[in-house]
């Protein structure tokens, strides 16, 4: 496939495809439970000057605060970078609202921000009730461990693998490592101490998730191969008084992609 391209070719044309895919996804579907969102239009944020943007502030390397307080990381960057196209070079061009995950969707939908970046997974459910841009990164489901003897996952074979109770994860580890031995989690800090205990020789998650915990924990590795691809985007609202505000964000990440800015920030920040 795609051949004479190396890896980050072939993941950005990847990406353009399922990028277009998502977008053509969100236009069709429609809001009938009249639950449309209105957030500023753009006329208005250029004239107050500035984004409001929803973001995680816990999640490295996503979005999270350095250790003087300030919020770094890939969606921080992406937030920066569009408030500078969509409303102007200077400083203060964007003010940040974290939230927890239960609320990311709902900031936009009760016109609290312009639009969140705060890993939200474009789905077809969520599409029902909110706008995605295109993905600016293709997160997915990866193992960590820190066992020297896993290098792939026919090493897995028969061995104990941790997966967080209840998620969708559960059914991706079945499906790779038939053979594996799976032992529930409630948190990732619990299957961390399973692999400290021993428990489990291996722990499958969000690679945008594990690969801050491997930046906390340097004793622990990404296997290479992704169990699933599962595009993140900017969330914004639904309707006709958005359309120049989803227009503007969806051009300028794609540009984003096609200067190789976002693959070169998600290098930076340790994305797999």
């Amino acid at each position: 496939m795609y051949k004479g391209c190396n890896r980050w070719q072939v993941i950005t044309r990847l990406h353009l495809v399922l990028s277009a895919t998502i977008f053509w996804i969100s236009c069709f579907f429609i809001v009938g439970t009249g639950l449309t969102a209105s957030a500023a239009e753009m006329p208005e944020i250029q004239q107050r000057g500035y984004l409001t943007v929803a973001v995680k502030d816990n999640l490295r390397p996503l979005g999270f605060k350095d250790t003087s307080g300030n919020l770094q990381g890939l969606e921080i960057d992406l937030a920066q970078r569009l408030a500078t196209d969509l409303v102007g070079k200077g400083a203060a061009k964007v003010k940040f609202k974290p939230v927890a995950n239960r609320d990311r969707l709902s900031v936009v939908l009760d016109k609290k921000v312009d639009f969140a970046i705060a890993r939200v997974t474009a789905t077809e459910s969520r599409s029902r009730i909110v706008s995605f841009s295109v993905p600016y990164y293709l997160d997915g489901t990866v193992l960590v461990t820190k066992d020297a003897s896993v290098q792939q996952l026919s090493d897995l074979a028969k061995r104990k693998i941790a997966v967080l109770n209840n998620s969708s994860t559960i059914a991706k580890v079945r499906y790779y490592v038939p053979n594996g031995e799976l032992v529930g989690a409630n948190s990732y800090e619990e299957a961390r101490e399973k692999i400290e205990s021993n428990a489990a020789v291996a722990f499958a998650a969000d690679a945008s998730v594990l690969s801050g915990w491997v930046q906390q924990y340097p004793q622990y590795r990404l296997l290479p191969t992704k169990l699933s691809t599962e595009p993140l985007s900017v969330v914004m609202p639904k309707g006709l008084q958005s359309d120049e505000l989803r227009r503007n964000v969806n051009q300028a990440i794609a540009r984003y992609l096609e200067e190789g800015w976002l693959q070169q920030r998600s290098q930076y920040w340790g994305l797999p």
